[in-house]
């Protein structure tokens, strides 16, 4: 079973988008605080080499292909190589919130420019930062690290995109952990936010060169002082959606009253309810057992058997056309939703 944050995260990105989406002598970062460091800072990164051509590996290696890096994207697959070089191939319409070209027809030659391998001697060759996001498997992580480690240059800035592990699990395994840090991207497509979290080995100015970069390449990061699970978003949005399900389950309040309440009062277009139907009942049923499993609650009964109803009726949320609202025109858009009485 997959751990809380790695099934939310899988889904994150829609989320986002509805609520509005050479170093130096090694050293500790605990007391560090927010990165201050201007993009001007990573200038010396030019060459990025992207690990791991599943979805967010492919947004990655957009996202620096239209900042004028030189983009290499590696996977072992073949298979998956062709099918991120097909998206890609169509990713420029989606590629609003990156506009530094004037030139409509350079966005679409930048993305052209970006290389794909299964070689990882070709992708390393000269690289100054690598982005890792192959599976949630951190034997794999480290495997995958350890391989890049004996083939990159001794600058090289290692970044992992993981969801759910810690750095320090696989900082070791680096064979650089001063040169490692989380680098974590959202769905590039629809939010610019990035979480840049550190370990107790990483050095100091490897995060703030990371931070650098990102803000180089038009994202704007959260410089987080230690490491926590499930970075900053996810650890405010989980209990979120927990409270919402826990009075919908003891029946404080009917679902779209819960979601009147928060959204009136915080001015969102969606509340907790949406929220779960855009993320996928599926996924937060998923969340839910495992929460209730930690707390010793009994299968069957509590939040997570709230879902399941809805899921055994087919009711998955927006990707089958229903959830707790019903798509593609929910209740909670209808312009008078705030003010009904039901």
């Amino acid at each position: 079973m997959k751990n809380i944050s790695t099934v939310l995260c899988e889904e994150q990105g829609r989320v986002l988008h509805d609520i509005e989406r050479a170093i130096e002598a090694p050293g500790t970062v605990e007391d560090a605080g927010e990165s201050s460091a201007p993009a001007t800072a990573a200038d010396w990164i030019r060459k990025v080499a992207v690990l791991g051509a599943g979805t967010m590996g492919t947004q990655i290696a957009c996202v620096c292909a239209v900042h004028g890096l030189d983009v290499t994207l590696y996977d072992v697959s073949t298979e998956a190589l062709g099918a991120a070089a097909a998206k890609i191939d169509n990713a420029a319409g989606r590629m609003k919130l990156y506009e530094p070209f004037e030139d409509p027809d350079a966005m679409a030659h930048a993305l052209a420019s970006i290389r794909y391998t299964t070689d990882p001697v070709e992708a390393a060759q000269d690289v100054d930062l690598i982005t890792e996001s192959v599976p949630e498997d951190p034997r794999l992580k480290a495997r995958v690290f350890g391989q890049f480690h004996a083939v990159c240059p001794e600058r090289t800035l290692f970044t992992t995109n993981t969801s759910s592990l810690l750095p320090s699990q696989i900082a070791e395994a680096t064979g650089r952990p001063d040169r490692f840090c989380c680098l974590h991207f959202h769905d590039v497509f629809h939010t610019r936010t990035v979480d840049v979290m550190p370990h107790p080995g990483a050095a100091r100015q490897t995060v703030d060169t990371v931070a650098a970069f990102a803000r180089r390449i038009g994202q704007s990061p959260i410089v987080m002082q230690k490491e926590h699970g499930g970075y900053v978003f996810n650890s405010m949005l989980i209990p979120l959606l927990q409270a919402a399900l826990d009075l919908a389950v003891r029946e404080v309040a009917a679902v779209a009253d819960i979601d009147r309440a928060f959204m009136a009062v915080m001015r969102t277009k969606v509340g907790p309810f949406g929220l779960i139907d855009s993320i996928g009942l599926e996924t937060a049923w998923k969340v839910t057992a495992n929460l209730e499993r930690d707390q010793g609650i009994p299968e069957g009964s509590g939040k997570a058997a709230f879902l399941k109803n809805y899921i055994d009726r087919g009711k998955l949320g927006v990707k089958s056309g229903e959830g707790f609202y019903s798509y593609p025109s929910p209740l909670f858009l209808a312009p008078d939703f705030l003010s009904r009485t039901e």
